[in-house]
């Protein structure tokens, strides 16, 4: 027999966790579904990218039920990197909240390479992946490793369609030393009680980032999945000088727009 009806109602989002990948959107995810004004959607949709000719009420249909005093959110990390997203997230609602988690975009393209690599053993390296002609210093903004860690170039989309207000920017750097502090800012952004604080963190020496003491809905500690604190490839320093060269003007533009320096220098 079928259990009894939960309580609630299916709700389009309120707030979106929109990139970036392999930025520390799933952390963000985990830690901010422990708020007991939050509901969040467990799997990414890829509604705004993959999924939009589904429509609405599909997308809505996936959403976890919520109380009134409570929010939907769902994560899906290609969103701010996708052309098409910002002005369909503007129609869906032009008030809807967005969370971007931000990282150094040379960690950020080692750990995508390095997942890559996990899935794809035979791919090219890093390096032969990184420049269109390396002793020119030509870097392939194709490939999209490189692509997504441009983050001044994506937000100029989202800020024809949102007020800065609307965005607020996770630092994936800050939420390794100090997520409380950096969750206690999601949660103001969100207009929700600071409930997530120290108390809900360790930090586990064996991945090198923080985990929840409980999750969501039981009492026990919650680590993210094993794909998780992966050890990065070993990249040459020199590769390394010559992208942190790279991305430094779009990072300034970044820093300069948001209003907010990440210290990715």
């Amino acid at each position: 027999a079928p259990g009894p009806a939960r309580p609630g109602t299916k709700r389009l989002p309120r707030a979106i966790v929109v990139g970036v990948k392999k930025g520390g959107t799933r952390a963000v995810l985990e830690f901010i579904r422990v708020h007991p004004e939050v509901r969040a959607l467990g799997t990414e949709p890829h509604f705004f990218d993959r999924n939009y000719h589904r429509g609405l009420e599909w997308y809505r249909s996936l959403m976890p039920r919520t109380l009134d005093s409570q929010i939907t959110v769902e994560k899906t990390p290609s969103y701010f990197v996708t052309k098409e997203a910002p002005r369909r997230i503007f129609n869906m609602s032009r008030d809807t909240k967005l969370i971007v988690v931000v990282r150094n975009p040379v960690t950020r393209a080692i750990s995508d390479y390095t997942q890559t690599l996990s899935k794809k053993p035979d791919i090219p390296t890093f390096e032969g992946l990184t420049f269109r002609n390396r002793s020119l210093g030509l870097v392939d903004t194709s490939w999209n490793a490189i692509r997504i860690g441009m983050y001044a170039v994506h937000l100029e989309s989202w800020l024809q369609y949102f007020p800065l207000s609307q965005i607020h920017f996770v630092s994936g750097e800050k939420l390794i030393t100090d997520p409380a502090g950096e969750m206690g800012k999601v949660q103001d952004f969100l207009g929700i009680k600071r409930v997530i604080t120290d108390k809900h963190f360790y930090f586990n020496k064996t991945k090198g980032f923080p985990c929840l003491k409980k999750s969501e809905g039981n009492g026990l500690p919650r680590c993210l999945g094993k794909s998780k604190g992966r050890t990065h490839v070993q990249i040459d320093p020199e590769v390394i000088e010559q992208l942190r060269d790279f991305y430094r003007p779009y990072n300034i533009k970044f820093y300069e727009t948001v209003g907010q320096d990440f210290r990715w220098e």
